[in-house]
């Protein structure tokens, strides 16, 4: 709120300033001290009932900036308005700083799939502890992309997320008025995602104009990579140049290694495409871009076996007849080697199935293909659709190995022995948790 009221101050003498100057310009910027100071006496109202003369003041203020607006022509009449709202704001800054509670931090999360909550849950979760700060979750929704790019079916995963994650309705809190102090996202597409898109409202071109602080989380981490390897850099160096990257405030990566990878790939993009200022200034980025580490690390870590809820159905597949557990392989199907493959790689799936199925008195298979499949396919290769259908149905009807397409990847990861399958983030969760990891190749498989 303080923030709120120095901002105003400061506006208030650059408008009388430049009054004469340029008269477009003041009256635009009138408009938005009138919006900030409605904002916050919205949040005033919220308030006990005694702090009800604040929001007078900011009545008040409001119309002497209508005032203001009306006779810019009149520059003496103008500087006699900026005395009175310099008065009034001087007087509201001094209530906020010895009459309110203390000011309070609000901070939004705005995740779009239930399963990439785990990018930003351990950051609620320190800022939902926080005494001073009031954190929501507002899940937001999505849309599946027609071939042309044209929005197909929409999806709100609102109801998918853990019991103690209390979700706020996107559609019910108004970022505009609210104006958080930090939000925060996990998806840095806006409409560049070929497959999904998140409701246009939210993307981050847009909410930057909501808050002073809106940083970008990535729903996924890499296989680290130093600095000096351009081979590998050229393999994920589009994430690094994405609106999220671009339009956030605070971009947070997974090591201080990725950080440096993302700001010597954002200046070359930033060139490339002839951005100026800040977009090239390398001591603006080392501020722009922390390598603090990645919340989906800590959400595996911090995750125990014996706290997991297993579904009964997944234990009459786990369970040998003895009580013991089999060791559970999880086997991950992705996006992008269905894509370059096609036909070859649902051949490679039968495979797959028929050898563990083979072996499902041993070993138990925990299926969990990449969330985003069935609207990929659906979108790039409508006619491999069906045969990836077939499958699929084909494993979940014989009932020898577990299905997950649920929004819980961590129980998944947690509850597993090891990994078998394409190239993926998930790996690097295997990884760090020191377990196997074996790679699906076409010709043959390796251990990592």
């Amino acid at each position: 709120m303080l923030q709120t009221v120095d901002t105003l101050l400061r506006a208030n003498d650059v408008i009388i300033k430049t009054v004469r100057s340029n008269s477009q310009g003041v009256a635009e910027a009138l408009v938005q001290c009138q919006e900030s100071a409605i904002a916050l006496g919205t949040y005033i109202d919220t308030l006990d009932e005694k702090y009800t003369s604040l929001v007078h003041v900011l009545e008040d203020y409001c119309e002497n900036i209508y005032q203001m607006s009306e006779n810019l022509s009149d520059e003496n009449l103008c500087r006699k308005v900026s005395k009175k709202i310099q008065k009034q704001l001087t007087g509201l800054q001094n209530s906020i700083k010895y009459d309110l509670p203390e000011d309070r931090k609000e901070v939004v999360f705005l995740p779009y799939k239930a399963s990439m909550w785990d990018s930003l849950e351990s950051v609620w979760k320190a800022a939902d502890a926080d005494e001073n700060t009031d954190a929501y979750v507002i899940p937001i929704p999505y849309f599946d992309k027609n071939p042309d790019g044209t929005f197909r079916e929409e999806h709100y995963e609102g109801d998918q997320y853990p019991a103690y994650v209390p979700v706020a309705r996107y559609d019910e809190y108004d970022l505009k008025t609210r104006r958080p102090d930090v939000i925060y996202i996990h998806n840095p597409y806006d409409e560049c995602n070929h497959v999904t898109s998140v409701h246009p409202y939210f993307y981050s071109k847009n909410l930057r104009n909501f808050t002073d602080k809106l940083v970008y989380i990535p729903y996924f981490i890499l296989g680290e990579i130093e600095p000096d390897n351009q081979a590998a850099i050229d393999g994920m160096k589009h994430f690094c140049f994405l609106p999220g990257t671009i339009y956030a405030h605070q971009v947070i990566v997974q090591s201080e290694n990725m950080r440096q990878i993302y700001i010597n790939e954002y200046i070359k993009a930033a060139k490339e495409m002839g951005l100026p200022g800040e977009h090239v200034d390398r001591k603006f980025l080392e501020k722009k871009f922390l390598g603090t580490g990645s919340p989906k690390i800590d959400k595996v870590l911090n995750t125990r076996k014996e706290d997991l809820e297993i579904p009964a159905e997944w234990l009459k597949i786990i369970e040998k007849p003895d009580g013991s557990w089999k060791k559970i392989v999880f086997y991950n199907t992705s996006v992008s080697a269905l894509l370059q493959h096609g036909e070859k790689m649902l051949r490679k799936m039968e495979s797959v199935f028929e050898i563990f199925k083979v072996n499902r008195d041993e070993v138990a298979l925990l299926w969990r293909p990449h969330p985003l499949i069935q609207a990929t396919i659906e979108s790039m290769r409508p006619r491999m659709w069906e045969g990836y259908q077939e499958i699929r149905d084909r494993y979940v009807a014989e009932g020898w190995g577990i299905y997950d397409d649920t929004a819980d990847l961590d129980r998944a990861v947690v509850l597993s022995d090891a990994y078998y399958g394409d190239g993926s983030s998930v790996v690097r969760l295997f990884q760090m948790a020191g377990k196997v990891v074996m790679m699906q190749i076409f010709d043959r498989e390796s251990v990592l």
